[in-house]
């Protein structure tokens, strides 16, 4: 009868230490108080009861990743990797980048069969696809940086939730589903995200492997990640089938501190990410061309409006596909390429009276595409800092494997190269010679992570996942609160559009207004309806100090508050 008694309090006290009681919060309105904003409630609930234990921006950014690792998998992680904009208290503008890198033993042809074609499969899914990861190493540069609080303290909230679980919502219950035999097929040992019944919403997801790493963390510093127990347990997992990282791979990979790109736009200061992001490139391109036919004029997302915005949106994707990669291997055009000259010279051609042709603006040379499966956390403090960071795996579950003992998943970063120039990734974009696979090198991206200062002090601070329509999303959000005066709920919410030069179609959600489609179908742009694009996580903060944080409509995303 005791033992029996004991067993029933031991099982009342798991479940109650489990976390079940989850809110999803869409907006918050604050002063002089902390906000997070990221794709789940209790990853921005961690990083909020750090700014209530008196950390900062950058320790809540690094206790929101590593909870996002344990309860946002298809896209947070320790086996990816990603970037950070941040702005200090001291007016330091801040860009790291701990991008995934090519092992040492990739090559050019790596996907290739014998008749020269491009195995996008093996470039998509299994160990084969893996960069080397970047996440952990780019946690601990910020926290030796900028942090406040000690690093144990950061990591505790997202061991918590690996040990003790967490209740998953519908959304992810379907994901799992849907992603079950992919699970199966890429991982020969059990792993806590498949089990014999189907998930459904409000079962627990315990991750034991993931916390025991975290733990590992913890105590022993990003080597616990890069070198010893947990290198054996990644290198072992490559050897399992066609994986090429070696230890001396993960030994060797280390963060880059950056110089943000930074422009102008009507009176406000742009901090964004430069190569290998793309991002802030395309972001300063598109603002600037679309700033020659004074946006403000118009009415949001009518024809006049859209059709300046995707031929914008098309020049900069074709110089995307010319021009960009890895700043250490290639000649870095930044400045060219968003130069008032340069700009005004590619908008010779615009005209309202009809399309421009897609091979007018570029050399029509096939893309590689890329993953929408990426995560975004803009978060303030009550100092004055603000940071913005975008992390990924690439794909949904990046390449599918999980590092056996281990309990995390590994990204597929390398569909992010060019696999084949003119070859598209799984997000139809097409890359040339500039981002080709060589060894040690940083695969192009999309991510945007972006803040904007107003009279010198932060105004907004954004981005979003989606792959190649992260930069259109960014930008998008940026105008609809800077030209079209909306609220940032409106400006996050409102119905999105995305143009990347190739393919010719314009991509418009669903709920996009018709009028604009007819009579800019007229003028020979060519539409396609599809789901959501993007998950914008914005805070915007007015003159007198008043902060609107507001999570899209789009997914689970949540706001906490300090």
């Amino acid at each position: 009868m005791k033992n029996l008694l004991f067993l029933i309090l031991f099982l009342a006290q798991t479940v109650s230490a489990q976390f079940t009681n989850i809110s999803i919060v869409k907006e918050v309105k604050a002063k002089e108080k902390g906000l997070v904003v990221s794709a789940h409630p209790l990853a921005s609930e961690a990083g909020a009861q750090i700014l209530k234990k008196g950390g900062n921006a950058f320790d809540a950014a690094i206790a929101t990743q590593f909870a996002l690792a344990v309860v946002y998998p298809q896209a947070g992680n320790i086996g990816g990797g990603g970037f950070l904009v941040g702005y200090t208290k001291k007016g330091e503008k801040i860009a790291l980048d701990y991008r995934e890198t090519a092992p040492k033993n990739a090559s050019r042809d790596m996907y290739l069969d014998e008749k020269g074609k491009a195995n996008t499969d093996l470039s998509q899914n299994g160990r084969l696809a893996v960069g080397v990861p970047g996440s952990v190493s780019g946690m601990f540069y910020t926290h030796q940086k900028f942090g406040k609080l000690p690093i144990s303290v950061l990591i505790q909230p997202a061991i918590d939730l690996a040990q003790k679980g967490f209740a998953i919502t519908e959304r992810e219950a379907n994901l799992l589903n849907d992603t079950r035999e992919d699970f199966l097929k890429h991982n020969s040992h059990p792993t806590a995200f498949t089990k014999e019944i189907p998930w459904k919403k409000g079962d627990i997801l315990v991750q034991k492997e993931l916390a025991q790493t975290l733990k590992l963390i913890q105590k022993q510093g990003q080597k616990a990640f890069y070198e010893g127990k947990n290198a054996q347990l990644l290198v072992s997992e490559m050897k399992r089938g066609n994986g090429i990282i070696t230890l001396e791979d993960l030994k060797n990979y280390k963060t880059k501190e950056r110089i943000a790109l930074q422009f102008d736009y009507k009176n406000h200061e742009i901090i964004s990410m430069p190569l290998p992001s793309s991002g802030g490139i395309l972001l300063a391109q598109m603002l600037k061309m679309s700033s020659f036919e004074n946006l403000e004029k118009y009415q949001q997302n009518s024809p006049e409006a859209v059709q300046v915005m995707v031929e914008a949106e098309r020049r900069a994707f074709a110089d995307r596909a010319e021009f960009m990669g890895d700043p250490d291997f290639i000649e870095d055009k930044t400045q060219m390429l968003i130069s008032e000259e340069y700009l005004k010279n590619r908008w010779k051609n615009f005209s309202f009276e009809k399309a421009t042709p897609s091979a007018e603006v570029g050399k029509i040379i096939a893309q590689p595409k890329e993953s929408t499966e990426t995560t975004h956390i803009s978060i303030i403090d009550k100092f004055g800092n603000a940071v913005a960071v975008t992390t990924t795996l690439n794909g949904l579950y990046g390449s599918k494997v999980v590092v056996k003992g281990g309990g995390y998943f590994l990204n597929n970063e390398m569909d992010d190269f060019s696999v084949k120039p003119g070859v598209p990734n799984m997000f139809g974009a097409v890359g040339g010679e500039a981002n080709k696979i060589e060894p040690n090198k940083r695969m192009l991206s999309s991510m945007t992570p972006t803040i904007i200062l107003k009279n010198g002090k932060p105004y907004i601070v954004v981005g979003t996942p989606g792959g190649t329509t992260i930069p259109t999303s960014v930008y998008q959000s940026i105008v609809n609160v800077i030209d079209f005066k909306m609220t940032p709920s409106s400006a996050v919410n409102s119905a999105k559009f995305h143009h990347q030069w190739l393919p010719e179609m314009v991509f418009v959600e669903k709920n996009f207004p018709e009028n604009t489609l007819k009579i800019l179908e007229q003028k020979n742009y060519k539409f396609e309806k599809r789901g959501g694009i993007g998950r914008t996580e914005m805070i915007v903060i007015d003159e007198k100090g008043n902060a609107t944080a507001v999570a899209d409509s789009r997914g689970d995303d949540s706001v906490a508050v300090e």
